[in-house]
């Protein structure tokens, strides 16, 4: 298979739908060019997979001719030669993943140009400052990108420049001042490197693609790929294009333009764009930008033709687009679209009114059905709309551009590396900056919100945060930022001070300002009862709660009942940790049963208020988990008391005894759940008395309970047994003499390899299984999840030892077996047999849709995820083509 293709290569389907090989960039460059038919400047497409190649055995060896065979096309295409001393073609060599990296790797513009040749293409153009101004950007991105040079040896002489006469916008350099700085840029690449500014196109062509190669292993792409999930092994293509130019006279522009509003879904279009200048300087936000509005006024006709664009765009893709132009000398030109991101608002906007129609630009209309709707909206969208909101309004200190919705408080810092550190050590950070790069993505993901002095609403900082879902105001003119402070006017922000920004009006406010609960858009309410309506019969969505507050919350959110209910939570509680601890220090059985008493009436009143906000819904309670140190002082605790004090009381002593009598070397596979309950028998009877009579009260009121009882880290078919058999003799007890008796069944939790394996012979005892993953993935994998996911992880995660963090993302080929083995074999034994998951991956929406295909009944999760499992349980239907059925 070839290593490059052209963008007007007739491929055998569609070319978007080659993603895999040719990027998402380079995918819909060739689908604009050879299908829509658009202006589309000419190029060609390195694939992902010589990018593979190069990332495991260096550079292909038939790359090369191949570049060289498609160089020459083009040269004969454009009628011009790189490199040419009278009319040289200049490319642009840009990186384009499968999945959208914004920003986060390399790209090299005006390629091509040489001393010689940057006469050629003054003489050729008529335009001397036009060719410098083009050349000293090539210099400069050259050598930074590919050469590897600190960025700001070139800033400064840039800055100087423009300060000697009196100026902040690079537009105002004259033709000498910009061939002054193409000598100074020259003369910093020596001083650098050792070497001079490579002259031979051929080489620089190639530097520039081995660049994009390598930045797809850069720290700041590889911290994007672990957050977003995007596996560290697919490789990105490189596409190389002819270049055109904004920059060239003031009826040349460039920009950037959705076809919908993609921080609100308004159906109007919207996008910034500049004059007289190059794509760089819109994304970057280095000058602040004009609106499309702006345009219609500058190029009349020109954004006729641009808006009809958009919405050919719109119904060719049946989605919101995000496209970059430029406009050389009159003639409007595409470079590239693809499917924007957008903030949470938005997505659900337009995925509901993408169901109604819309103008295709010639005469129809086009829609999507309900099913498509809810595939649109992500778990990051559905987050976003519940993020809070500032409760009151604050004196606006400064006001940008409202970039990414919601409201962030935090301390401001003015770097990426000051804001990584300041989270780590456990703070709300606002991260202050000119501009974003790349270079700040670390940064930006430790913030709780951004603020930029600089920029559109389609600069770095606007798109990444939009995609990210967290607040973000820019091109807040206003802030002046000198080294580790900021002013507005008279008044001075300096570093730690703590700022208010809202994301959605733009205003920037000095302190901390009071947030509340935001209140989520109608179609929030209407794509979830369109996912509701995919799921029904199907997946079921359940909360883990622990108390009846949790449990309303969950039920407000759409929980159809309680996948695990934790009972030591409820031990925990202020007044009920004496009680727990006189039941461990009883010396006769005695004291214990009387300790256990007060226990459950403690217990049948959380029961009572949980079994009420679930009325008519199932709840599933689990008996006592962990091991009862848990409920006493640490032993060191103890110690270093004693060693302060001199002594300890004789209540101290006694609890120091129990300390140490009842502590484990590994307490995570020791004398818990199940096996308490062998040791204490009387516990487990307290609990599941409690939990009956909480019932039988509920029900003498009216009430309908559904009790689910589930017995903790079983691995035997015997030690099932026996549990049950305690449970069932208090439920016979409870319900002897009653003519109705409510149904009321008995399952154990699946979380050791153990039990997924010889889910048969469990399933013999078992009325249900949950599957625990939380601890079926520390025992899978032998991870101490406490220690593991701050000390390990991250190095794991970045050198692709894992593709996942397994606690996130259920493992598919460890965990994720288990899982299925354990339902299909339990299945076989008995049919019928109920099947939950109750860990964190109940709630994430790759893991429900393993939990779909496994063939589960219902996932859990907290009540806050419950929006999100809800949908993501819909578009795992969808995905495996059971909407319908």
């Amino acid at each position: 298979m070839p290593y490059v293709y052209s963008f007007e290569h007739k491929h055998r389907k569609p070319p978007m739908s080659y993603k895999d090989l040719l990027g998402g960039k380079g995918a819909n460059l060739a689908e604009m060019t050879s299908v829509l038919k658009l202006p589309v400047p000419p190029g060609f497409t390195v694939t992902t997979d010589a990018c593979r190649d190069y990332m495991h055995g260096g550079w292909p060896d038939a790359l090369d001719g191949e570049i060289a065979k498609h160089v020459f096309r083009l040269e004969k295409a454009m009628g011009r030669k790189l490199g040419d001393p009278f009319d040289p073609l200049l490319v642009s060599v840009r990186s384009g993943a499968k999945f959208s990296m914004p920003g986060m790797m390399d790209t090299v513009l005006n390629l091509g140009l040489n001393d010689v040749s940057v006469e050629g293409l003054a003489r050729a153009t008529g335009n001397d400052r036009f060719a410098y101004d083009s050349y000293r950007r090539f210099i400069a991105m050259y050598g930074r990108i590919v050469l590897g040079i600190d960025g700001a040896l070139f800033e400064h002489p840039l800055e100087a420049a423009k300060e000697a006469i009196g100026t902040t916008n690079d537009a105002d350099l004259d033709v000498d001042a910009l061939k002054v700085l193409s000598k100074q840029y020259l003369a910093v690449v020596k001083r650098a490197t050792g070497q001079p500014f490579p002259q031979k196109p051929r080489d620089q062509l190639r530097g520039a693609i081995e660049a994009v190669f390598k930045s797809w292993n850069g720290a700041r792409a590889i911290a994007y790929r672990v957050r977003e999930k995007i596996s560290h092994e697919l490789g990105t293509a490189v596409n190389v294009q002819t270049m055109v130019f904004g920059n060239r006279d003031h009826n040349s522009a460039t920009g950037v333009g959705f076809t919908r509003n993609a921080a609100t879904g308004e159906n109007k279009p919207y996008g910034d764009f500049l004059i007289n200048a190059q794509g760089e300087d819109v994304v970057a936000g280095i000058r602040n930008t004009e609106t499309l509005e702006d345009m219609k006024r500058e190029f009349p006709e020109i954004y006729g033709e641009l808006l009809h664009i958009f919405l050919r765009l719109e119904a060719h893709y049946k989605d919101m687009c995000d496209t970059e132009f430029t406009i050389e000398q009159g003639k409007l030109w595409m470079l590239q679209t693809r499917v924007g991101k957008r903030t949470g608002v938005a997505a659900l906007k337009m995925a509901v009114d993408m169901t109604k129609g819309t103008k295709d630009g010639e005469g129809g209309k086009w829609t999507i059905d309900r099913a498509e709707a809810i595939m649109r909206v992500t778990e990051d969208h559905l987050d976003s709309v519940l993020h809070p909101q500032f409760k009151n309004k604050g004196k606006v200190l400064a006001s940008g551009l409202g970039a990414s919705p919601g409201a962030a408080v935090g301390k401001v810092y003015f770097t990426a590396d000051e804001a990584e550190a300041a989270f780590k050590q456990g703070e709300a950070v606002i991260l202050v900056r000119n501009e974003t790069s790349p270079e700040d993505v670390h940064g930006m993901m430790a913030s709780k919100g951004i603020l930029t002095a600089r920029g559109g609403l389609v600069s770095h900082a606007a798109v990444v945060a939009r995609g990210w879902g967290t607040p973000a105001v820019v091109g807040a003119d206003a802030v002046k930022i000198a080294g580790n402070r900021f002013h507005v006017g008279q008044t001075i922000v300096h570093e730690g001070d703590w700022l208010s920004i809202d994301g959605t009006t733009g205003d920037v406010v000095l302190g901390q300002l009071e947030m509340e609960a935001s209140k989520p858009p109608a179609e929030f309410d209407t794509i979830l009862k369109w996912a509701d309506q995919i799921r029904k019969g199907k997946l079921a969505v359940r909360a883990n709660a622990d108390t009846g507050e949790d449990a309303t919350v969950a039920r407000n959110l759409g929980a159809e009942g309680i996948g695990l209910c934790r009972t030591e939570h409820m031990f925990l509680a202020p007044d009920r940790l004496p009680i727990v601890r006189e039941m461990i220090l009883a010396n006769t059985p005695k004291q214990e049963v009387k300790a256990l008493e007060k226990l459950r009436a403690a217990q049948q009143s959380d029961f009572e208020e949980i079994l009420e906000a679930m009325d008519g819904l199932p709840v599933t309670v689990r008996l006592l988990d962990p091991p009862l140190h848990e409920f006493l002082p640490s032993v060191e605790e103890l110690r270093v008391k004693q060693a302060k004090k001199g002594k300890l009381s004789a209540t101290e002593h006694k609890m120091l005894a129990a300390a140490e009598s009842w502590a484990e070397h590994n307490p995570m596979i020791g004398t818990r759940g199940v096996r308490l309950g062998v040791i204490k028998p009387g516990l487990y009877a307290m609990q599941v008395r409690a939990l009956l009579q909480a019932a039988a009260k509920l029900r003498d009121a009216g009430k309908k309970p559904i009790v689910e009882i589930m017995i903790p880290l079983t691995v035997t078919r015997e030690e099932l047994a026996l549990a049950r058999s305690w449970v069932q003799e208090e439920v016979d007890a409870a319900l002897a003499g009653m003519k109705r008796k409510p149904h009321i069944t008995i399952g154990t939790m699946v979380e050791t390899p153990r039990a997924a394996i010889r889910a048969d012979e469990l399933a013999e005892v078992s009325d249900f299984f949950s599957f625990g993953t939380n601890d079926l993935t520390q025992l899978t994998f032998g991870f101490s999840r406490d220690d593991v996911e701050s000390r390990m992880m991250p190095a794991y995660l970045e050198q692709g030892l894992l593709k996942r963090n397994p606690f996130d993302t259920i493992d598919q080929s460890g965990v994720g077996d288990l899982v299925r083995m354990g339902a299909e074999r339990g299945r076989a034994t008995k049919p019928g047999l109920k099947l939950g998951v109750c860990g964190e991956h109940g709630g994430d929406p790759e893991s429900i849709d393993l939990f779909y295909r496994a063939g589960l009944d219902y996932v859990s999760c907290s009540p806050f995820r419950v929006p999100i499992a809800r949908l993501a349980a819909a578009q795992a239907i969808v995905g495996v083509g059971d909407a319908d059925k």
